[in-house]
């Protein structure tokens, strides 16, 4: 089956409506350049405390350094982090021995063919990537959030060649998920915007959602 992220939760309200519901990931947004979804440090604490172990609870941080990730996470207690920006290789390894137990996700914004180069490498750093379409080369970085569909034939590559899962972000809604799970057989699908309605989670577009996924999977 393919795995459900639900982004960009913004309470315990909408944790619980995604988990039942069949989510195996919800998404908790913290401190970004741009983009939809974020909550301060301090519901995501409370959010995170209330999700069973079973469902990972995932910090989207921008931070790149060590010390101020390894802090955020000490302070938001959640079990996987998304490093939505990239990091300089020993990153990865002072999270490692700093916060064992704790996932590391690399997300990878699909710009072009270079994109499934860079995602490649990362993957031998981290335990899943996620392919997202922002830019970090913009004045004004974009790491996530955008509601756009990148090229699913790069992301395609990326899984073919990937040991690790890749979960698949960027514009996915009901109406494109099947078509994307079919096109890139991803280990996992994220959406924020496409079960949104007003900045609030749409109980009816999350169904409709987890169908479409389920169906295909």
């Amino acid at each position: 089956m393919t795995r459900i992220k639900i982004c960009c939760i913004s309470s315990v309200i909408e944790a619980q409506l995604a988990i039942d519901h069949g989510a195996s990931a919800i998404g908790l947004v913290s401190n970004m350049p741009s983009g939809p979804g974020v909550i301060p440090e301090s519901r995501i604490t409370e959010i995170a405390a209330i999700v069973p172990p079973a469902v990972a609870t995932i910090l989207l941080t921008s931070l790149i350094t060590s010390l101020d990730i390894i802090a955020q996470q000490k302070r938001c207690r959640v079990n996987t982090l998304q490093l939505c920006d990239r990091v300089d290789p020993e990153v990865y390894t002072d999270l490692r021995n700093s916060l064992p137990g704790i996932a590391l996700i690399q997300v990878v914004h699909i710009v072009g063919k270079d994109s499934v180069q860079e995602a490649i490498k990362a993957s031998l750093q981290v335990d899943a990537l996620l392919l997202d379409s922002g830019n970090q080369l913009l004045p004004l970085k974009q790491l996530g959030g955008t509601g756009r569909v990148h090229d699913w034939r790069l992301s395609a590559e990326i899984v073919k060649q990937s040991q690790i899962p890749v979960f698949l972000a960027g514009g996915l809604n009901s109406e494109n998920v099947a078509e994307a799970i079919r096109i890139v057989r991803p280990f996992g699908v994220d959406v924020c915007s496409g079960v949104r309605t007003a900045d609030k989670l749409d109980e009816g577009k999350l169904k409709e959602f987890i169908n479409q996924v389920n169906r295909t999977s």
